[in-house]
């Protein structure tokens, strides 16, 4: 029997992971516990995406378990051992803005949870493959220290520097930089999945995503970008814009796209690899842009607001380079743009998901 674990199953890219692995597995196990409700609110609440999962797919089976405790995970790893091939970790608290709130919650979820899955893993599955998706905020504010050129509706770098061309890779540091308390939880839990590929010889992959998006994302205030801007561009809900003039740039990758990227991991699976994994110079937009293109799609504009002071640790200009990732798997290649991404997650918004 061949078994998929997936955190954070009702998540963005964990429910997405669901879908796209089910007719790939004899069964896909979930664990999430919809902390996300207790991160952000009624917005963030995804137990309609559960829902809808578990109505869609026969073989999908929840576990409302917490990843902060080893007993809950031990109880899942020891009913199914070595069928499981596959665990895709994407349960998190992504907010930077919501670390700095809770830092004990934000360590023990995104660094703590990520080791005891690591453990559950290497002591009862080490043969399985383990997908973590990290963030590109495990580079700090060190982008923001590139040479940056103000345009009419976006910062973009110096058109001699190396990154112009495709991004930033993997190279840049993750070290001397301000992270944030969420980008601290996310390094460590990074280079965790890293140490157990090198040291215990496990195959582990790093996916560093960019703006992760899609029209299953339980948007909210502080997390989501083009989810939760587009449901205030439908809706009318007030949008605060935080610094940078509005011109900060994010490479938006499909949450289809990055799944799609696991797959082709998990099918030549390799030891401790680091992948950053965005829209890349394929599919991005500033926050002008993003506001821009959001009001052509409603036909209203927006309700929205400038303010000065920007979020701490926050990107100016983020596009990431995936020439590392497309040349261990050169059939991978994005199927979705920032248009297609947009509209989709109008689609959704007006549907009431």
């Amino acid at each position: 029997m061949n078994i998929a674990i997936i955190t954070g199953s009702a998540g963005l890219i964990g429910s997405e992971s669901v879908q796209f692995f089910a007719d790939k597995f004899d069964l896909v196990v979930g664990i999430d516990n919809n902390l996300r409700q207790y991160f952000f609110g009624k917005d963030g609440d995804t137990t309609w995406n559960n829902n809808r999962l578990q109505e869609k797919f026969p073989n999908y089976k929840p576990y409302r378990a917490d990843i902060r405790e080893v007993k809950d995970l031990e109880k899942i790893f020891l009913e199914y051992k070595s069928d499981i091939k596959l665990i895709i970790h994407t349960a998190a608290q992504p907010s930077h803005d919501w670390a700095a709130k809770e830092p004990f919650t934000d360590f023990s979820v995104n660094a703590n949870g990520t080791l005891n899955l690591l453990e559950m893993t290497r002591q009862h599955c080490p043969e399985a493959v383990f997908i973590f998706t990290s963030t590109n905020k495990v580079y700090g504010d060190n982008p923001n220290y590139l040479p940056l050129v103000e345009l009419d509706k976006r910062w973009e770098i110096d058109s001699t520097h190396k990154y112009f061309a495709e991004g930033i890779d993997e190279h840049m540091s993750i070290d001397h930089t301000k992270h944030s308390l969420f980008g601290a939880s996310k390094v460590a839990a990074d280079i965790l999945v890293q140490e157990y590929g090198r040291y215990f010889n496990m195959k582990t992959a790093i996916f560093r995503g960019g703006c992760l998006t899609g029209p299953n994302h339980s948007g909210a205030k502080l997390h989501g970008f083009l989810s939760y801007l587009m449901k205030c561009a439908v809706t009318g809900e007030h949008y605060t814009v935080f610094g940078y003039k509005g011109k900060q740039v994010r490479d938006n990758i499909h949450s289809w796209d990055l799944v799609n990227m696991f797959w082709h991991f998990y099918q030549n699976p390799r030891v401790a690899e680091v992948y950053n994994a965005g829209g890349g110079r394929h599919s991005n937009c500033s926050m002008a842009e993003a506001i821009e293109k959001a009001q052509l799609i409603t036909g209203k504009p927006m309700n929205y607001t400038y303010t000065e002071v920007n979020r701490i640790g926050d990107h100016i200009w983020w596009i990431s380079d995936l020439r590392k990732f497309k040349s261990h798997y050169p059939e991978w290649n994005w199927k979705y743009g920032i248009e297609d991404i947009l509209g989709q997650i109008f689609e959704a918004t007006v549907k009431g998901h």
